[in-house]
């Protein structure tokens, strides 16, 4: 499937990942981004991208400033804070997706990102499949999230099927670019000599995936959205430890990194991508490549060749 000529409508458009994927669709289509904005120039960066901007907050959201007749939606807007607002991060991450699908039923697509902090922990670092049971991982930046994105699956699944509105819910893996992104952060602590925190009693494994394979996955993706919802696994190909990709990051900076080891660090999962796979084929960028890129645009000042 190709997106060319549609109307779109984006959630979070200002973020780390909905950005650079929305700022690429909004050459051949007529995207709408929502969000609060709340970051000073985050809109202006937006219509700048070529993006139709309104504020509306899905906490309490009032679409009366969108049109109608939106081809596809991508729903990647998250609450994601510290601080331990369960009743809030589900009006949003679950209510607001619900009021969102809701609205734009008629939608021929619906693109949900979910999580792969879903999952319920694993101690061997082994891949992980859609039907692999859930539970609420480590991610110490935001003790909300994982449940809250629990329960935005299941207000998806619901409103897929009682509105009949096609829906892919992607489990978002470790996305990176030069935007950010946890490779990208933790670059920024190599780089200002700061320990990087990793789990200290099992293997950090997980399946980066670079924004260039985001936006290309999206039409598959959206291609294959179904009513109950199709639910798959988002990351990339290649499983790497968190460790491992961090002393190549080190390499590319010559910096040698320092890990602190710790019970409260990101719980890291390898995601399983046969399913994705059959909907999106391969991914095309190397996690080596893509680090080396990020590197070299994040960074300029360490000279890297990107290539």
């Amino acid at each position: 499937m190709e997106l060319r000529g549609k109307r779109l409508l984006v959630t979070g458009p200002a973020g780390q990942i909905a950005f650079p994927l929305a700022r690429e669709l909004a050459r051949d289509n007529e995207v709408w981004g929502i969000a609060r904005f709340s970051q000073d120039g985050s809109r202006e960066r937006c219509e700048a991208a070529g993006m139709h901007t309104r504020v509306v907050d899905l906490e309490d959201p009032d679409f009366s400033g969108l049109p109608d007749g939106f081809d596809y939606l991508l729903h990647l807007a998250i609450f994601q804070a510290p601080g331990l607002d369960y009743d809030r991060a589900l009006r949003i991450n679950a209510e607001g997706t619900g009021l969102l699908m809701s609205r734009y039923r008629d939608a021929s697509a619906c693109l949900v990102v979910s999580t792969s902090g879903v999952y319920e922990p694993r101690v061997d670092g082994g891949p992980v499949v859609e039907s692999d049971p859930l539970g609420v991982s480590s991610q110490p930046y935001s003790p909300t999230y994982p449940i809250t994105k629990i329960a935005q699956e299941a207000t998806a699944r619901f409103a897929a099927r009682d509105l009949g509105l096609p829906t892919t819910i992607a489990r978002m893996n470790v996305s990176y670019g030069p935007l950010g992104g946890l490779p990208a952060y933790q670059l920024d602590l190599l780089v200002e000599r700061q320990p990087i925190p990793v789990l200290d009693d099992r293997p950090s494994i997980c399946s980066p995936i670079h924004d260039d394979d985001i936006r290309a996955h999206v039409p598959g993706l959206l291609e294959a959205a179904s009513s109950p919802a199709t639910l798959v696994n988002w990351g990339g190909d290649e499983p790497v430890d968190v460790v491992d990709y961090c002393r190549y990051l080190g390499e590319l900076a010559g910096i040698e990194p320092v890990f602190e080891r710790t019970p409260d660090a990101i719980q890291h999962f390898n995601l399983d991508p046969a399913r994705r796979r059959a909907a999106t084929g391969p991914c095309k960028v190397r996690w080596r490549d893509g680090m080396r890129r990020m590197v070299a645009e994040r960074h300029p000042a360490l000279g890297l060749d990107p290539a």
